[in-house]
């Protein structure tokens, strides 16, 4: 998908290249018609018409639940049900009428483009009215239930419409609820409940791989695949942390390792049908984030000073029902590590692919290795200390080094952040002088500003071939 932004600079320049000769009018035409260059003005006027219908139906939401509140008591249970069913089956009504015709021409997204957007909004409002509706009903008909319970009951209804409407705002928001209701059911597992709830708070990392990621394919998004990679990897984290206690060096290198892994080997080609690597860049690049989190955290030395020697504990290790989950997102990490060193071998051509590959393996295998080590059989505390700051070292200068190679600003910019990031933390974690940190940070100044300058040059005599294979 071509952005405004490009089309608004192509647009001046072919403008340009008429005026000077360069290109002729019907060769301008084609540019025009091929960018759509008619539409520049109305798509940023239909930004600013989503701007204002959105305002309005929060404010509209907000005046119809004030009227509610203040006439509530007032009514009979049976006026009250009414109400609640008619406004949510008439939004939502309203809202697919509005949305169901897709343009199919240039003159028709102009036209219906507004109607499209407005019809969004309210299916967007009726998901939002429907937990309104089922909170309401619970209350007057006197049904129990946590607040978590409440809000993964609302992310899979809204999750049903997004399914079914092929709404990426719907699957983002059926993430965000699903995602609410975990964090507030994390904190009543110890309660031990034996609902269907529970079951799906335990199993989370399982169920998030299986209800989102095909949702994204559905709904081509990047936004929900990174969403419910970013749940996976939280309940993942948390159903680790909880069992913890029983075999910390163990949990820990594994919470360690099993994330990186997990979105790395990620290959969309792992599904039916499915023969674009369409999310593959985005999971690799959430594995880097990943990386570059447990290198900054573990090079901190007040964590290493409290790491107590533990034997595994059966009796509080992890239930067999979250070590399953564990076991099966392990499988499917050792599969598509497999996979990857398969096609290494069948590719000849993919070398410096693979290169990159088994350095991020050896990243991963060495953050694990280490408090493994370190938690099982003696402290390294200060050796753990300087490998995480030399392993943060290097993953920033390899993206700065990727970044450089393709003119690939974000990367360039994410190695010189973290590079100056793990600088400034060693400088203010340990104690030196003040004339010693300001002479330090004169010089983080100067070099990043040296940086983007030279950045800046060698990115402008790059060619359009190399620019578009980033």
């Amino acid at each position: 998908m071509v952005s405004d932004k490009f089309r608004h600079q192509l647009r001046h320049e072919t403008e340009q290249w008429q005026a000077e000769g360069l290109i002729n009018a019907e060769l301008y035409q084609q540019i025009s018609e091929r960018y759509q260059f008619d539409s520049l003005e109305t798509s940023a006027r239909n930004r600013f018409i989503a701007i204002v219908i959105g305002l309005g139906g929060i404010l509209l939401g907000l005046a119809v639940i004030t009227f509610v509140a203040a006439n509530w008591q007032a009514w009979s249970r049976e006026v009250r049900v009414m109400l609640l069913l008619s406004l949510f089956i008439g939004v939502n009504a309203a809202g697919f009428y509005l949305w169901r015709t897709p343009p199919t021409s240039a003159a028709q997204r102009k036209e219906n483009g507004g109607k499209q957007r407005l019809g969004q909004a309210l299916l967007l409002l009726g998901a939002i009215i429907l937990g309104a509706n089922m909170a309401l009903m619970a209350q007057m008909f006197h049904i129990g239930g946590s607040p978590y319970g409440l809000y993964l009951a609302w992310g899979l209804g809204v999750l049903a419409m997004a399914y079914s409407l092929r709404l990426t705002s719907l699957g983002v928001l059926a993430i965000l609820l699903i995602g609410c209701g975990y964090w507030l059911g994390v904190f009543t597992w110890g309660a031990k409940e034996s609902s269907w709830l529970a079951l799906l708070v335990q199993h989370m990392p399982v169920v998030a791989s299986l209800l989102f990621v095909p949702l994204a394919y559905w709904c081509r998004s990047r936004a929900i695949f990174a969403l419910a990679a970013i749940l996976v990897v939280f309940s993942l984290e948390t159903s680790l942390a909880q069992g913890s206690s029983g075999a910390p060096a163990l949990m820990t290198a594994l919470m360690c390792a099993m994330p990186p892994a997990l979105l790395w080997g990620y290959d969309d080609t792992l599904w039916p049908h499915i023969h674009r690597k369409l999310f593959q860049p985005l999971a690799r690049n959430l594995a880097l984030l990943c990386l570059a989190i447990t290198f900054y955290i573990l090079a901190f030395q007040w964590l290493w000073q409290s790491s107590p020697r533990q034997p595994v504990d059966a009796q509080t290790l992890m239930g067999w029902s979250s070590l399953l989950d564990v076991a099966l997102l392990g499988a499917l990490i050792v599969w598509q590590w497999l996979r990857l060193g398969r096609q290494g071998r069948n590719h000849p051509t993919r070398r410096g692919v693979d290169l990159t590959t088994n350095v991020i393996a050896c990243f991963i295998a060495i953050s694990a290795l280490i408090p493994l080590f370190h938690n099982s059989f003696s402290p390294i505390s200060e050796l753990a200390i300087f490998l995480f700051n030399v392993l943060l070292f290097l993953l920033a200068g390899g993206l700065i080094r990727e970044g450089l190679a393709l003119g690939n600003r974000p990367t360039f910019w994410g190695g010189i952040t973290l590079l100056a990031l793990q600088i400034v933390s060693r400088l203010l974690e340990y104690e030196t002088g003040l004339l010693f940190k300001a002479f330090v940070f004169f010089l983080c100044g100067i070099g990043v500003i040296a940086a983007g300058l030279l950045f800046e040059r060698y990115s402008s005599v790059l060619t359009p071939s190399q620019e578009n294979s980033q």
